[in-house]
Parts: C-alpha cells; sequence; structure tokens
C-alpha cells in the first residue's frame, strides 16, 4: 500500500516542463520536418529557448511573423491538443506551404491591417496601426524580426501585442545583437540595440521580467553584417522576456 502511494505522488510531482520538454522533442523529431530545420537546431536551441519564455501545453500562443515557419513547426504539435497556435503579420509563406501540410491545421491564421511595407529608399520596413484580432493570449513571440522594421512599426507592432495578451501574459523576444547607440552602417541593418528594444517595449506598456544567454556568442565582435561567411549562423543574439501586468 506504502509503495502504491508513493507511485502516486511521484506522478503527481513530475514538473510540468517534462512534459514540455517531450512534446518538444517529438515535434524536432518528426519525418515531416525538413533536414535544413534540424541543422540549426544546434544553434536555436528550441527547447532551452521556448523553456525559458514559458511554454506550457495548454497555452495560447502567438506567433508574430513566422517566415518560413520554423518555430512554427515546432509550437503547432506541442499545441495541438490542448492550446492554440495563433500566426500574424508576414505570414504568407506559411499559409501557402506549412499549414496545408497534415498537422498543421489547427494553425490559425489572425489577418491585421498592418500593411507592412518597406519605402522607396528606405532601409526598414514600416507598418500602419493595427489590431491583432483575438484575446487573452498566454504567450507572444517573435524570433529575429523586430530589426526588419522602422521605430514607428516596432512600436505599433508592441502595442498591438500588449493589446491581445491577458494580463499577464508574456512575450518573448530574440533576436541579433548591435552594439549600445552604435549609429546604423551598412553593416549592422539586421542588428538592433538591445537596450533600445527594452526601452521601446517598456514605452508600450511591458515589464522586463528576464533575459537569457542562451544565444550569447563572445566571437560575435557585433561587426559584421549577419549574413557574413564570419558570423553567419554564429550571430550574438539577445533572448527578452517582458510581461503585461
Amino acid at each position: 500500500m506504502r509503495y502504491l502511494v508513493a507511485v502516486l505522488l511521484c506522478s503527481f510531482l513530475v514538473p510540468a516542463h517534462a512534459d514540455i520538454e517531450a512534446k518538444v522533442n517529438a515535434a524536432l523529431a518528426a519525418e515531416s520536418r525538413p533536414a535544413a530545420d534540424r541543422e540549426r537546431d544546434r544553434n536555436r536551441r528550441p527547447l532551452e529557448t521556448l523553456q525559458f519564455f514559458g511554454l506550457e501545453d495548454d497555452m495560447r500562443v502567438l506567433e508574430l511573423i513566422p517566415g518560413g515557419g520554423w518555430y512554427t513547426r515546432v509550437l503547432a504539435p506541442v499545441l495541438a491538443d490542448d492550446g492554440k497556435l495563433y500566426v500574424a503579420m508576414g505570414t504568407g509563406r506559411v499559409e501557402s506551404t506549412l499549414l496545408g501540410e497534415p498537422g498543421f491545421d489547427n494553425v490559425e491564421v489572425i489577418e491585421t491591417a498592418a500593411n507592412i511595407r518597406r519605402e522607396p529608399g528606405a532601409r526598414f520596413y514600416s507598418a500602419d496601426e493595427f489590431d491583432i484580432d483575438v484575446d487573452n493570449i498566454d504567450l507572444a513571440l517573435t524570433f529575429r524580426n523586430v530589426h526588419n522594421f522602422d521605430q514607428a512599426g516596432r512600436e505599433r507592432m508592441h502595442r498591438a501585442v500588449f493589446d491581445t495578451l491577458r494580463s499577464g501574459g508574456v512575450y518573448g523576444i530574440i533576436d541579433h545583437t548591435r552594439r549600445h547607440m552604435e549609429d546604423e552602417t551598412p553593416e549592422n541593418r539586421r542588428r538592433i540595440d538591445p537596450v533600445l528594444v527594452i526601452k521601446e517595449v517598456q514605452a508600450a506598456g511591458f515589464e522586463f521580467v528576464d533575459y537569457s544567454n542562451l544565444h550569447y556568442r563572445a566571437d560575435d565582435e557585433l561587426e559584421y553584417e549577419v549574413g557574413r561567411r564570419s558570423v553567419s549562423g554564429n550571430t550574438d543574439r539577445f533572448t527578452f522576456l517582458f510581461r503585461k501586468p
């Protein structure tokens, strides 16, 4: 009898992150996952990254600007049974490819009026004022996208995320690091000052919660464009977590 009680107690004491670890690892090991995606696992460290952001399998999660769906392929299976994944802004590639594949029919695309565009001669994209038409999101994420926008576009995106999160919901951002207060150069266009990001996200109403050194790279001198051979795939990236009060 005591043995049975001990077994039952142990089953209740298994930490929630153990389930997340198993589900994320299963998503990473899926046969349908492209080889090119797998090759980036060591650099992007998806399990540790999503654990840092506090992902749970019953959350309502918003991924902004999913690109080709690298993280969408990981998030969607984890959330398929008990949670929900939404994607918004820059969703064209995942809509035309990934979301038509088996197992990704539970991902919902949120249309916005952001009107992402780059004006003639401009270095960065801009966006119109917009709302994300979904409420009570637990976790919003964007990976290496903030640097693509001008100040107005960044501020509008952060405000829209703030409005869609529930109170206590969190916002995770990863991006390529630029030296603090460094002037714009042809080499740093796809980098952004992490201090500036903190200030702009806080101005949208968020509290800064934590940072991680998961993607810190001591051998990236923050000198070269992220596509250059010496740093491509090994850029220093900041990993920030914010909370809506």
